[in-house]
C-alpha cells in the first residue's frame, strides 16, 4: 500500500485522472482518494517509483 499526499488534487476530476493514471500501469490497481485532506492511497504491485514517475508525468506529483 502507497500513502501519498498530492496537493495539487481539489476536485473528483484529479481523481478520476490519479486513478486512470494508475491504472495504465496495473489495471488492478485499488485508488482511495480524499481531496480535503489530499491524501491518496494506492494497492498496486507497480513499483513506487514507477507510479510517483507517472504521476508527476501527468502533473499530480506528491509531494515528498
Amino acid at each position: 500500500m502507497l500513502q501519498m499526499t498530492i496537493p495539487s488534487m481539489s476536485c473528483g476530476h484529479c481523481v478520476k485522472s490519479i486513478t486512470e493514471t494508475i491504472q495504465q500501469l496495473d489495471a488492478n490497481a485499488t485508488v482511495t482518494a480524499d481531496t480535503t485532506s489530499k491524501q491518496v492511497n494506492v494497492s498496486t504491485s507497480a513499483p513506487a517509483e514507477a507510479v510517483f514517475l507517472a504521476l508527476t508525468e501527468a502533473g499530480y506529483p506528491p509531494s515528498s
